[in-house]
């Protein structure tokens, strides 16, 4: 448990937030502007290695590119690696972008922008333990230097 933080915190979320995944599968599919998941090496190093099989015969089966970017495939409007039971097939090793929902410094722009595009979509906010503010920026800042 975290204690309250001082009131003079400029963040809307200076108190914490709290999500735990429930599972739902909802940030698998389609949602508004996040309709892509975008790998990096490393993310590719741990499926790969997680379905045991080669990074070209991968890229191929479950990549395509955008804007010089690599991507997951989609099946539909979901995620190649989504299954029926809502639960994804290489969680242990599942790409940055995937391990940091839903601290992206887009999502904690402002109160209003959390509600509005996390609150009201993801089941998992508001549950579990509450993570510190300081905690919040690191797992954003983390997805940012992911992303340079």
């Amino acid at each position: 448990m975290i204690s309250k933080a001082s009131p003079e915190d400029p963040r809307w979320y200076r108190d914490g937030l709290s999500f735990k995944c429930t599972a739902c599968g909802k940030c698998c599919r389609d949602h508004g502007e996040y309709a892509y998941v975008y790998v990096s090496d490393k993310d590719l190093e741990g499926m790969t290695a997680t379905l045991g099989m080669d990074e070209d015969d991968f890229l191929e089966k479950y990549c395509a590119q955008l804007d010089g970017w690599t991507i997951l495939k989609r099946t539909g409007d979901s995620c190649v690696f989504l299954e029926p039971t809502g639960l994804c097939s290489v969680y242990m090793a599942r790409p940055k972008q995937c391990a940091t929902w839903p601290y992206w410094i887009d999502n904690l722009e402002s109160k209003r922008k959390w509600e509005i595009d996390v609150e009201a979509f993801c089941p998992g906010i508001g549950k579990g333990e509450v993570n510190s503010p300081d905690e919040v920026d690191r797992v954003a800042q983390e997805t940012e230097d992911w992303y340079e």
